[in-house]
């Protein structure tokens, strides 16, 4: 028995429940992939596929709407693999546990219904959400592939000349819609359906690139009779890096690199002249993924004798409450510890490299550089240093670097690269992608504003975004194409907590047939 077999509407519920079945993370999208084939063969419909796994299926205009101008459908096929602990599902080979729950059995939904209330949602507390058991959902994007699919098998749908674009690798760096030939598109109006916040209308987002700075460091002999200590900056929230840089949220990298220059100036750290005192620094790291706030971050230490550990313990303490003072409730369990009992031993860096490491990593930028002054609120440029690592013979600091005009973005660019210079570091950017600016004249938008507010009785939210989709591609691809992005209620996506709100998709496909069937209209005979 399928799970969402009772859920409207029905022919797209079927589909995301088929999607669900078929492992596809990112980098594991060819069976997915050769799905869409399948389908497109077995409905007799033209298609392409090509060797990175994007794929292509077209469907002529209903009849009387051969003079509208052509939609392009898209989303992407692959979906972010995370999963509790304790989870035994193996997301490179099995398919995905949907579960269904009413929206009063789930405390955190509960919480959010006066907020949604306030925004005038349609919402209940007898909606069903679905999620999976242990993973994440997969809605992020398998809602557009499931709307798609529908659409394209029906025979009633109104529609102009369609060709729904399936991308893969999207969460790693929008890889398929990079190496995509779109001189194969003849489509005038591009859909993006990969947005989770309903009645929320995309009409621009940042463009950006990852950016890795390497700072090469020697290291000398191990000081006999030093006490190896690790310091911890941990207890922070973190967050994404695009949609929540804003919210002004410590990242534990810099305050790491903050911590060691206020220790340096405390105790000392490498002395040439009085190499017998102080405090030496083994190395460093923090975070794990370069479009997240890092949440932790820490540094080895070795303490010679004339550095007790007790004193070293009452300054963090000292300089844990300052972190507190300033970042109060954006990170309230902020957290400075000393970690003695340790494995972890690394000789010493020099002490030019010392001075490189602090020095670098109180030098770069971090953090919103410009805010918009067309659009109130929005941030228009900003870089998040969200990798910290270091090997025997390097440090490597890892960015994303993100802004919604290209020529900010590679101003930044330039600055890293200066900073680098400075202290005879390499700088390499990679995974640049463009930023899909602001149109001001834009008849889709006007189209989904229109027909939402007869569906819904209120006026859309039209935004842009500093954080990254694929229309940027396709809007630099394509000459003259008219761009938006939209999608049903999604929380928590990327997590295990990964929840797709039914009620909103079965608004949300109503919206887009309304679209469609309007669109069809347009330039028809009459």
């Amino acid at each position: 028995m399928r799970v969402l077999q009772d859920i409207q509407p029905k022919r797209v519920m079927y589909y995301f429940e088929e999607i669900a079945g078929i492992p596809h993370g990112s980098r594991n999208t060819q069976a997915i992939s050769d799905y869409l084939v399948s389908f497109a063969e077995k409905h007799g419909l033209p298609h392409t596929q090509d060797e990175l796994g994007n794929v292509v299926i077209r469907k002529s205009a209903s009849s009387g709407c051969e003079k509208a101008r052509g939609v392009i459908l898209q989303g992407h096929m692959d979906m972010v693999c995370e999963k509790e602990a304790d989870c035994a599902v193996d997301m490179e080979r099995e398919g995905l546990r949907l579960i269904l729950q009413k929206r009063s059995e789930i405390p955190e939904m509960m919480r959010m219904q006066e907020l949604l209330l306030q925004q005038n949602r349609d919402i209940s507390s007898e909606d069903i959400i679905v999620s999976a058991e242990g993973t994440t959902l997969g809605g992020d994007d398998g809602i557009a592939v499931a709307y798609m699919l529908a659409i394209l098998e029906s025979d009633t749908i109104v529609h102009p000349a369609l060709e729904c674009v399936f991308t893969v690798d999207e969460e790693i760096g929008m890889l398929g819609a990079a190496g995509m030939d779109m001189s194969q598109l003849t489509g005038k109006y591009l859909i993006n359906i990969d947005s989770e916040d309903e009645g929320h209308l995309l009409t621009g987002c940042a463009g950006g690139c990852l950016t890795t700075i390497t700072l090469p460091v020697k290291r000398e002999a191990g000081i006999i009779g030093a006490v190896p200590v690790i310091i911890h900056v941990e207890g922070l929230q973190g967050g994404h890096s695009g949609i929540e840089i804003h919210k002004g949220r410590a990242n534990a990298d810099i305050l790491l690199g903050r911590l060691l220059q206020d220790i340096e100036s405390e105790f000392g750290l490498w002395k040439e002249k009085d190499r017998e005192r102080g405090i030496y620094l083994t190395f460093t790291e923090g975070g794990t993924k370069d479009n997240a706030i890092p949440r932790f971050a820490k540094a080895g230490l070795l303490l010679t004798n004339e550095t007790p550990v007790t004193e070293l313990e009452e300054f963090l303490r000292r300089e844990e409450a300052v972190f507190q003072r300033e970042y109060g409730d954006r990170d309230p369990n902020l957290r400075l510890r000393l970690e003695t009992k340790t494995q972890e031993h690394f000789p010493p860096l020099d002490p030019a490299s010392e001075q490189k490491v602090i020095r670098l990593l109180r030098t770069v930028p971090n953090g919103i550089q410009k805010m918009s002054f067309e659009t109130p609120g929005l941030v228009e440029t900003s870089l998040n240093l969200g990798i910290l690592r270091m090997t025997d013979k390097e440090m490597i600091l890892s960015f994303c670097v993100r802004s919604n005009l290209d020529s900010e973005r590679r101003e930044l660019m330039d600055r890293l690269e200066a900073v680098a210079g400075v202290f005879e570091a390499s700088c390499f950017h990679q995974g640049v992608y463009p930023a899909w600016e602001y149109s001001e004249t834009s008849v889709l938008r006007a189209v989904m504003c229109e027909c939402y507010k007869e569906q819904y009785g209120r006026e859309m939210i039209v935004e842009t975004m500093h954080a990254g989709v694929e229309c940027g591609y396709f809007v630099n691809g394509i000459y003259g194409l008219d761009a938006v992005s939209f999608g049903p209620d999604m929380k928590d996506i990327h997590t295990p907590k990964e929840s797709m709100d039914t009620a909103s998709a079965e608004r949300t496909w109503r919206l887009l047939l309304s679209v469609l069937k309007r669109l069809a209209a347009e330039d028809a005979p009459a």
